[in-house]
């Protein structure tokens, strides 16, 4: 049985090696978008299909980042719309919101956003943030660092483990 991360990670890997060098980028942008593969993924797709490794990262970086803005963005308007019709009343708490929220009141906006690529999609940390009411330009600034931080992480370390099986 096939894994469809690896499959989708293998389908950016020869789409890259595919189209004319200036379009790959733009491919880069688009696997960095994807959650599970995010800015890092992307990054690491890119310097494999011989992207120079700064255009790499920062194109993985990019597209990721895009798509936790609007993440982000949508979360904002949908919190709005429902604390509105409810009157920001006290809702039930699930088991999974608690966790997230006890992780949070543990660590901050910052300790989230920067550890939560750990365990968690850039897009799912984001999304969670900006629903218990942080302010949306608060969340995006941090997981830009967050992003930045990963991406460059990785794009460091698949450098390393090129030139070191050459």
């Amino acid at each position: 049985m096939s894994n469809p991360v690896s499959d989708l990670v293998l389908g950016f890997q020869g789409l890259v090696a595919d189209v004319p060098d200036l379009v790959q980028p733009l491919i880069v942008a688009l696997a960095g978008a994807v959650p599970f593969i995010e800015g890092e993924g992307a990054a690491a797709i890119g310097i494999i299909g011989g992207i120079p490794p700064v255009v790499a990262a920062l194109a993985g970086a990019v597209g990721n980042l895009l798509c936790v803005a609007v993440v982000v963005l949508v979360t904002s308007r949908v919190r709005t719309a429902v604390t509105t019709r409810r009157g920001g009343g006290a809702q039930p708490v699930s088991a999974r919101r608690e966790k997230f929220e006890k992780a949070y009141h543990r660590y901050g906006t910052p300790g989230v956003s920067l550890l939560g690529p750990l365990l968690l999609p850039t897009q799912f940390t984001a999304a969670a943030l900006t629903s218990t009411g942080v302010p949306p330009l608060r969340v995006l600034a941090w997981q830009a660092a967050a992003i930045a931080l990963w991406t460059t992480v990785i794009t460091v370390l698949a450098l390393g483990l090129i030139r070191f099986a050459a």
